[in-house]
């Protein structure tokens, strides 16, 4: 039987799969269509280990809230073009949801879980699955989960994915002014991407650390080496004062600051003050899509023509 350009196109319409993947698939199996999505359904497993070694640095973040707990996932993809399919988006939904349901500490326990959404598999095999009808590598790279004693957990997610932040906070008072709040500091953590909370949460031999390596950076400078001691303690104090500034949340200037100076800390303070009742910040989690993963360069223009080559 002819396999037409049109029974490709519906194919990859009810999988997702890639066309040279529909295109084999309905040769495989004279052209059934029922029996092309089962082919490409069992072919999952091969595919996965073919993809495995593809670098998947882009994708997508989700944020799943209940309560007073949330969970956050970053799952990859090999293409942005994927990132963007409807299909995809779901999956990475779903193990949202997933890491949310899950009393799992770490990644290797969540993927031998029974997958929420069919129990019959893991979510493991659930990944292999989604590999084999979208066609590319795919990767649940990461989660974590939080939860507020005494307060509420709020989220923002950015560029419909590729930034997702949570913030937890400790509060006696929970309303639509706190939240509003929150999402206004979630929103500051995915711009700025603050490492800590507060200078509480550094440690002081980090600060040490810190401090000998702005010291070793003036000896080396001729100017700056010939100052009197006093005066380059100084310059070092005062250094690491910006950086603790610039990387602590409470210390950053407030995005949405209308003098441009006011702090988060003074932010908080007079949004206490409003509500009644302190409100603190307790943790951040910030997820970046492909955060630290090199990403290698694609010629997509000659990798399209090889394919239609194929």
């Amino acid at each position: 039987m002819a396999i037409t350009a049109a029974m490709v196109k519906q194919l990859r319409e009810l999988t997702g799969a890639g066309m040279m993947d529909c295109k084999k698939a309905l040769n495989s199996t004279e052209g059934n269509m029922d029996e092309a999505v089962e082919f490409l359904r069992k072919n999952g497993q091969a595919k996965a280990e073919k993809k495995a070694g593809r670098v998947a640095a882009e994708g997508l973040c989700a944020v799943k809230i209940e309560g007073n707990s949330a969970a956050v996932v970053e799952v990859n993809s090999e293409t942005d073009f994927v990132a963007k399919n409807e299909k995809f988006q779901n999956f990475v939904n779903a193990v949202a949801v997933q890491a949310l349901k899950s009393d799992a500490n770490d990644l290797d326990t969540l993927m031998t879980e029974k997958w929420n959404e069919d129990e019959s598999k893991t979510v493991q095999e659930a990944l292999v699955e989604h590999i084999a009808v979208i066609g590319e590598n795919l990767k649940i790279r990461r989660f974590e989960k939080v939860s507020a004693e005494n307060g509420c957990v709020v989220s923002y997610v950015h560029g419909g994915g590729r930034i997702a932040s949570i913030v937890v906070a400790d509060t006696e008072v929970v309303n639509d002014e706190v939240k509003e709040a929150l999402s206004n500091i979630a929103m500051q953590v995915a711009a700025l991407n603050p490492k800590f909370v507060s200078r509480e949460e550094i440690s002081p031999e980090h600060i040490a650390h810190e401090k000998e390596i702005l010291l070793a950076q003036i000896k080396n400078d001729p100017k700056e080496s010939q100052k009197p001691e006093k005066v380059i303690k100084g310059i070092i104090e005062g250094r690491v004062n910006k950086e603790l500034k610039e990387v602590c949340l409470v210390d950053q200037v407030y995005v949405k600051a209308e003098d441009g100076k006011q702090t988060v800390a003074k932010y908080l303070d007079e949004v206490s003050k409003a509500v009644g009742s302190k409100v603190s910040i307790k943790k951040i989690v910030r997820f970046e899509t492909g955060e630290g993963i090199e990403k290698k360069e694609e010629d997509f223009a000659a990798e399209v023509a090889a394919q239609l080559n194929a």
